[in-house]
């Protein structure tokens, strides 16, 4: 059977007119040119919901990355450049508050590491970047009298805790990039903390505040029975391979 040079045969060996298959790949172009504005449109949907269904099912939902849009709290408020603060205070000599620029302007570090939550769900490669905990807490001063620390989101509602010495890992940061971008209110920016070795619950989002205390004090999930120390593949009784 003889063919025109201007057709390509489907996957049946019937031909496929020029402007069919043209088209197809403008199709195939369109699909990933606006591919990252649909994920943002399904973040942000996602996000708008979320607070709304007590279910939980739209925390099942694929989101941008691989991850899953997230909230204990019924509404969670936006902070930006100008309003966002974070408190370093608690059992320290030097309690401080920094801006959003002040954290900008410390030492950066970058990590790559898997993300894995502990129901089940894992991102592999994910690249974070921020100030160390631990340089936060020299900067602080800790007491003598610290053993832990409290984290506490502006969300209103969520909480975490850290031994002092799972603090200081290389490997706990105070983030302010993920995927090679600024982090997005919906994956709790404009800051919140990176704990790479543990499950991503210990990671709290929309981070405020970073109070030094005297013990661990259980934070929210750890109230309704999650593993205070939550590594990951030795706690909630869970198999999954390490992440650092």
């Amino acid at each position: 059977m003889n063919r025109e040079p201007s057709e390509e045969p489907d996957a049946r060996g019937r031909p496929v007119g020029r402007r069919v298959f043209l088209g197809t790949l403008g199709l195939g172009a369109l699909g990933v040119a606006t591919a990252p504005v649909l994920q943002r449109g399904l973040e942000g949907f996602l996000g708008s919901i979320s607070g709304d269904d007590p279910t939980g099912l739209t925390g099942l939902l694929p989101n941008g990355g691989g991850f899953r849009y997230y909230s204990v709290a019924a509404s969670v408020p936006h902070r930006g450049p100008a309003d966002y603060r974070l408190t370093v205070d608690g059992l320290v000599d030097r309690p401080h508050t920094y801006t959003l620029a002040d954290l900008r302007a410390l030492p950066q570090t970058r990590l790559v590491k898997d993300v894995q939550c502990v129901t089940g769900w894992r991102v592999p490669g994910t690249p974070f970047e921020g100030v160390r905990l631990s340089d936060l807490l020299d900067a602080a001063g800790v007491r003598s009298a610290g053993r832990a620390i409290r984290f506490t989101c502006f969300d209103g509602t969520y909480s975490e805790s850290l031994t002092l010495d799972q603090a200081r890992r290389p490997d706990v940061l105070v983030a302010l990039r993920m995927q090679d971008k600024d982090i997005g209110h919906d994956h709790g920016g404009p800051v919140r903390l990176y704990v790479a070795p543990m499950y991503f619950y210990k990671s709290a989002k929309w981070l405020s505040g970073i109070t030094v205390t005297d013990r661990v004090r259980p934070g929210y999930w750890e109230n309704l029975g999650y593993d205070v120390d939550a590594w990951v593949g030795r706690s909630n009784g869970r198999t999954d391979e390490p992440t650092s």
